[in-house]
């Protein structure tokens, strides 16, 4: 009986770390990343990257994003990194997005988020912990959120990805700062469901029609955001202009 007593106990005190240490479970998780992000700052040692640039950064929707090419434009850096979650962009924040100074941040996650379980509610506070410390450190930077969209293989989670895209979208409708561009409705077909052709064979990644109807929609939204951008704050990290595109 005894040692039933104390095996309860010991139970009982991991459930209780377990729900104390939850930010302490992201910080865990997101080191795995830093290989990735170690290599994001060799490239940045070698290379230039641009001034008041617009900064694309999030999970694999922006990593596989030919960003460079679709907007050839426009100063571009994209930091997308394949499998991440929000916090692991918080984690990071201050060696992938404020370093640059952007003027624009075009920002994608939320995706894996629910699929790891999180609740809609979290990923909503996650990202307005995004927006408190870039408004702290970059109060002249536009930050785009890119709502989650809808994918075959991940149908099932629609309704909760769709319900933190609304609480993102009202948070957005209250700053002039924040801009929202809907990804999902350009995704469905007349069904309302995903399109498959717009897709991977994954049905979870876009394909590049699919990548098509992104850029020629988030344009107009990411020229309106250089309007209202200032970029360059004095507070933020990192050293002064660079020339030239980051990959």
């Amino acid at each position: 009986m005894g040692r039933i007593w104390v095996l309860a106990l010991v139970l009982v005190c991991c459930v209780a770390a377990a729900i104390s240490g939850g930010e302490r479970g992201d910080e865990v998780a997101a080191k795995q990343w830093e290989k990735t992000i170690g290599q994001f700052e060799e490239w940045d040692s070698r290379n230039s990257y641009p001034a008041d640039a617009v900064l694309f950064v999030g999970s694999s929707s922006i990593r596989m994003w030919r960003t460079r090419e679709s907007f050839s434009d426009l100063p571009v850096i994209n930091r997308g990194f394949g499998g991440s979650q929000i916090s692991d962009v918080n984690y990071f924040i201050a060696r992938i997005v404020l370093k640059y100074r952007p003027r624009v941040i075009v920002f994608y996650a939320g995706d894996n988020d629910v699929a790891a379980g999180k609740s809609a509610e979290r990923v909503f506070e996650d990202y307005r912990k995004f927006v408190e410390v870039v408004r702290e450190r970059l109060p002249s930077t536009v930050i785009i959120y890119i709502g989650i969209k809808p994918s075959g293989s991940r149908w099932a989670l629609w309704p909760l990805m769709a319900e933190a895209n609304a609480m993102i979208r009202d948070l957005c409708a209250k700053d002039r700062m924040l801009l929202y561009f809907d990804s999902a409705t350009p995704l469905l077909d007349a069904e309302g469901r995903p399109d498959a052709k717009l897709f991977l064979d994954d049905q979870l990644h876009l394909n590049s029609e699919g990548y098509k109807i992104w850029t020629r929609l988030l344009r107009p939204i990411i020229e309106k955001a250089l309007r209202l951008g200032g970029g360059g704050d004095e507070g933020a990290l990192g050293t002064g202009p660079r020339a030239n595109q980051g990959r």
